[in-house]
């Protein structure tokens, strides 16, 4: 049977493609993390988040936060099939003088609400912006993407406590908690388990969510934006790192390296019969 949303799931592993390749080209970006995001940032982009990618200073726009801001060969192939920019322009990414740096940069790239790559300030950031727009009457929210291992920081927890403690609306914090972070597995550094146990002592509400499954990721999300309005709530995305490239899956050695042409040839081969096999069970 179909799935409402197959569409988007496909329109995802085509974006793991592009993601595999904008690197390949530049011969460098972090194509762990930015597999394990694409399906979340999909399903953001495509059908959560109330954005006009045609005026992306729009001032009731929904704003989003890549925290973890290295995995920005994801957030960047989204918002160019989105339409912010000309896909053609993923092929200068992290060139002197091009719009995509390796860090999303609020100043050059369209659609990128916040510049960012020091791990640990996206949250705090994210609360400064709901807490602007509900002062300014807005009702737009505010959504940010953190890695797991960029939440072993301290700035998290206390970002966390504040919003807690001070009930901040509009607000989505998104963990893509794929357990895999720079050098070492999560369980094998500082483990940040029991995430949800810990997240709910800080007053938040707090969902999981399976973060490859875009029908389950397109309705936690919509719920969360709701929920928002009355308190900040996190949504932990269970995630794989290097999703759909059996090679890369789980691996840290993943976490910053680019394919080389062969590589890349045997993980576009692989992505691409995931996706005739998905078709087939349809």
């Amino acid at each position: 049977m179909k799935k409402v949303n197959s569409s988007l799931a496909e329109k995802a592993n085509d974006f793991r493609k592009i993601i595999l390749k904008t690197a390949n080209h530049a011969g460098n970006g972090h194509v762990g993390g930015s597999l394990s995001e694409v399906d979340i940032l999909t399903a953001l982009y495509f059908s959560v988040m109330r954005i006009d990618p045609s005026n992306p200073s729009w001032e009731d726009r929904d704003r989003f936060i890549l925290s973890k801001g290295h995995a920005s060969p994801g957030f960047y192939t989204v918002l160019s099939g989105r339409g912010y920019f000309d896909p053609e322009l993923l092929t200068t990414f992290d060139e002197v003088d091009s719009i995509l740096q390796a860090h999303p940069d609020m100043h050059k790239c369209p659609g990128a609400d916040y510049s960012t790559g020091s791990l640990g300030q996206g949250l705090s950031v994210g609360i400064g912006i709901a807490m602007g727009g509900t002062r300014r009457g807005r009702d737009f929210k505010t959504f940010v993407l953190l890695g797991d291992g960029e939440s072993q920081e301290g700035q998290v927890w206390e970002a966390m406590m504040y919003a807690g403690a001070n009930h901040v609306k509009n607000l989505i914090a998104i963990f893509d908690y794929n357990k895999v972070q720079l050098s070492s597995t999560m369980k094998n550094n500082v483990n940040i388990d029991p995430l949800l146990n810990k997240i709910a002592a800080f007053n938040w509400k707090v969902v999981e969510v399976d973060g490859h499954d875009i029908d389950a990721l397109v309705e936690t999300l919509k719920a969360a934006a709701e929920d928002s309005s009355f308190s900040p709530v996190a949504v932990i995305a269970h995630t794989v790192k290097g999703k759909g490239v059996s090679f890369m899956e789980n691996k840290y050695e993943w976490h910053g390296k680019a394919p080389n042409d062969d590589q890349l040839a045997a993980a576009i081969a692989e992505l691409e019969g995931a996706v005739n096999y998905e078709n087939e069970s349809k």
